[in-house]
């Protein structure tokens, strides 16, 4: 049966709070805490309602919930997957061994990292998109911007949960400090640099939920393998959720590209600026710049860290189960990107090592079948023009690419000439004016700004005109 959630509680949750009073009181003192960053942090645009979903177990099927709630009201909790009783670390040193239901003391400080990191993630985009409810270009977006936004927060509730429940004073005080970082701040950032970025505009909302909330999809994915047990049934909860932020990306660039192509169509130029679009040069430019600072999100291309993880079961590959090797990889080796006598290329090296550049390849090979779907459209529309992933060269701050500039097609160039060239490639002054230009809210049911598509389908079989949000 699946587990359902107690929403008898003050904080919701599937984990028998109720039996561990001191962890349940520790939990209600961080709380205020929590509904004080939201006041201060979280979304502005001043709401009477809106039509969210709320999870309600955690099995296959009926785990959420659809309702008109106050966003103040909303009922953050902690949820954990269904526990399996027989469930071995499938990978690493310890293969075969039973999943820790307890934190092993040799690996604490490694596991209290990796939860921190992911933990830090969920406020940081919260805070990076709270004022973008003042420009939504239609009720039912507004409505998946707030859906995204609760359900960050409440992946942050289920890393605070481990934190206090696994890791005693210094997992408190960690609970504590991911509250006070705030994105962007100078004194005090978020930890991993995309976290720190602006998202001004609905085309970087769109891009955002779509490259870097899949980068989100899988560093959970590698957690849930994990030997510690309840990291893992915390993980595999969260990816239900993690599913839906990507489809607000997917299906919000389907619509900009869908709308630009009608304008392009109808007036018989690519230049669509004029006509208060987005033109495919711009989106080309945001999606290079949302793919290349999500990339550098899985690190360098290797990494001693990562494979020190892997041996000892803390965090495993994507898919690790179908995976057809020993899930050792002591013997194994990997081709990963790097700078070969000055030239962008490839090197082997040992797996174990290489892994980030394993994920981060399962990663673009997702990133690519968004741009096909959307290249679709441009090719029903008998249109030549393709939308494309720049090389992972471009754009780098972080691994073996860091310290040299390139193309989007992956040639190397001077600074000088990155300099002279970048506007091209990267969003301008000008693109990002000409976008935020376009920011103008729809608020009324049923009507929609001009720079986008109406949505295919509405949210739980209701129709786009449905009142999602009711604002004050």
């Amino acid at each position: 049966m699946p587990v359902s959630a107690d929403y008898s509680e003050k904080i919701p949750n599937n984990v028998d709070l109720h039996e561990d009073r001191r962890l349940q009181r520790a939990l209600e003192s961080w709380q205020p805490n929590f509904l004080s960053w939201w006041e201060s942090m979280g979304p502005t645009l001043p709401t009477q309602d809106v039509y969210l979903r709320t999870a309600v177990n955690v099995g296959r099927e009926g785990w959420a919930h659809f309702g008109h709630v106050a966003m103040k009201d909303y009922r953050w909790g902690i949820f954990l997957a269904e526990r399996d009783g027989d469930r071995r670390i499938g990978f690493g040193a310890h293969k075969g061994e039973p999943a820790w239901q307890k934190v092993p003391g040799e690996y604490r400080a490694e596991l209290q990292r990796l939860i921190v990191i992911q933990g830090d993630t969920e406020p940081a985009s919260v805070e990076q998109q709270r004022n973008l409810g003042a420009t939504a270009p239609s009720l039912y977006d507004l409505r998946n911007l707030f859906q995204v936004n609760v359900e960050e927060g409440r992946h942050l509730w289920a890393m605070v949960y481990l934190l206090h429940a696994f890791f005693g004073r210094e997992g408190r005080e960690e609970a504590e400090e991911l509250l006070h970082r705030n994105s962007g701040s100078e004194e005090s950032p978020r930890i991993l640099g995309a976290f720190n970025e602006e998202t001004p505009d609905w085309l970087s909302f769109f891009m955002f939920t779509y490259f870097t909330d899949r980068d989100g999809k899988y560093q959970l994915g590698t957690l849930k393998e994990s030997g510690f047990d309840p990291l893992s049934r915390t993980c595999e909860f969260m990816l239900k959720e993690e599913a839906h932020h990507m489809m607000v990306g997917t299906t919000g660039i389907d619509r900009v590209v869908e709308r630009t192509v009608q304008l392009m169509l109808e007036h018989d130029t690519d230049d669509v600026a004029p006509n208060g679009a987005i033109p495919l040069n711009m989106v080309q430019k945001y999606l290079n710049f949302h793919y290349s600072v999500s990339l550098d999100l899985f690190g360098s291309e290797t990494s001693s860290n990562v494979a020190n993880y892997y041996t000892a079961g803390l965090k495993g590959r994507w898919m690790e189960g179908r995976r057809k090797d020993d899930h050792l990889l002591t013997d194994d080796a990997i081709l990963v990107d790097a700078l070969v006598d000055g030239e962008i290329g490839q090197t082997e090296v040992a797996a174990l090592v290489g892994l980030n550049t394993d994920l981060r390849r399962e990663y673009v090979s997702d990133c690519q079948s968004g741009v096909n779907r959307w290249n679709r459209i441009l090719a029903d529309a008998g249109l030549p023009q393709r939308l494309h992933l720049p090389s992972v060269a471009f754009n780098r701050k972080v691994g073996a690419f860091a310290g040299i500039e390139a193309t989007p097609q992956g040639e190397r160039l001077t600074a000088e000439e990155w300099e002279a060239r970048k506007g091209a490639w990267l969003p301008t002054e000008v693109d990002k004016t000409h976008v935020r230009s376009l920011m103008r809210p729809v608020h009324e049911p049923g009507k929609i700004a001009s720079w986008i598509a109406p949505p295919r389908n509405g949210i739980n079989g209701k129709p786009f005109d449905y009142e999602y949000v009711r604002l004050c």
